[in-house]
C-alpha cells in the first residue's frame, strides 16, 4: 500500500499541494487526472522521493520514503518522469537494462537478461532492441523508457504522462500492457493521464486533483460524471456509457 498522510508542498511562496491524504492499495491501476498545475506530477515525485518531503508522511509497503535507503526504495518503486531524457548513445536493450541497476549495480546476470528480454517483448520492442535511441521516433522512445521502468522489477510502477508522443494505436497498446501486468503480475500502477477516456477504460480508480487538492476519488463509473468533470475542468462535458464504460465527449 502507498499511504500519503497530510502532505503539503511549497515552491517559494507558491503552495503546490494542500494537505493531501491518500491511500492506494496494492494491485491495479490508479489514474491521477486533473488540469495542468493540479499537483499530479508533484505528488508522484514526492512518493518516489525525487524531491524531499516538507510536511506530512509517505510510506510504501510500510517503508517511509524519506528514511529508506535509495537502493532499497528502488527495489520497491520504479518511476518514469515526464521529463525523462536520454542523452547517451545507447541501444534500446542497453537502456532497458538500466532498469536492473538497483539489483546488480550494472553487473547483469542471466536472470537480468531474461527480465530484459521479457520487458522488450512486453512493450513490443524486441525488433528494436539493437537500434540506437536517437534513431527512434518519440513514441518508440517513450515505450523504451516505460520498458526500462518495468524491468526494474518493482511491485509499484509510477508513470508520469507515459502516453506523451504516442499515437492512438500505441497509446492503446501501452494501456493494455499496463492492464495486463496489473492483472497478471499483481503490479500496482499509478499513472498520470490527461486522456480521461484512457483513465475511464483502463483504471480501477481515478483520483482527480485541482489546485493542489484532491477533488474526487473513486471508480470511473462513479467519478466520470458531467457534474464532477465540470468541477475539475471548468467546462461542460457529455458522458455516454458504452458496454458499461463511461466515455467523455467534449461539447462545443
Amino acid at each position: 500500500m502507498i499511504r500519503v498522510e497530510k502532505v503539503s508542498l511549497k515552491h517559494g511562496s507558491t503552495r503546490i499541494l494542500h494537505d493531501i491524504s491518500l491511500e492506494i492499495p496494492k494491485g491495479g491501476i490508479t489514474a491521477l487526472i486533473g488540469p495542468n498545475g493540479a499537483g499530479k506530477s508533484s505528488l508522484l515525485s514526492l512518493i518516489a522521493r525525487l524531491q524531499p518531503l516538507q510536511t506530512g508522511k509517505i510510506s510504501v509497503e510500510g517503508f517511509p520514503v524519506d528514511m529508506t535507503p535509495n537502493r532499497d526504495l528502488a527495489k520497491i518503486i520504479a518511476i518514469l518522469r515526464q521529463d525523462s531524457i536520454v542523452t547517451s548513445r545507447l541501444r534500446v536493450r542497453e537502456l532497458v537494462g538500466f532498469g536492473r541497476f538497483p539489483h546488480g549495480r550494472g553487473r547483469l546476470t542471466e536472470e537480468d537478461q531474461r527480465i530484459i528480454d521479457q520487458s522488450l517483448q512486453q512493450f513490443d520492442l524486441t525488433d528494436l532492441a539493437g537500434r540506437f535511441i536517437e534513431t527512434l521516433s518519440g513514441g518508440q522512445r517513450q515505450r523504451a523508457l516505460v520498458a526500462m521502468a518495468f524491468a526494474q522489477g518493482t511491485d509499484y510502477l509510477l508513470l508520469d504522462e507515459p502516453l506523451n508522443n504516442l499515437d492512438m494505436y500505441f497509446a492503446r497498446e501501452l494501456m493494455r500492457s499496463l492492464r495486463k501486468i496489473a492483472d497478471g503480475k499483481g503490479k500496482t500502477v499509478v499513472i498520470v493521464l490527461h486522456d480521461i477516456n484512457q483513465a475511464g477504460v483502463y483504471a480501477d480508480r481515478i483520483v482527480a486533483m485541482k489546485s493542489g487538492r484532491i477533488i474526487a476519488d473513486g471508480p470511473p463509473s462513479g467519478l466520470l460524471t458531467p457534474e464532477t468533470l465540470h468541477t475539475i475542468f471548468g467546462f461542460g462535458m457529455r458522458v455516454e456509457t458504452i458496454d458499461g464504460i463511461p466515455i467523455v465527449v467534449h461539447l462545443r
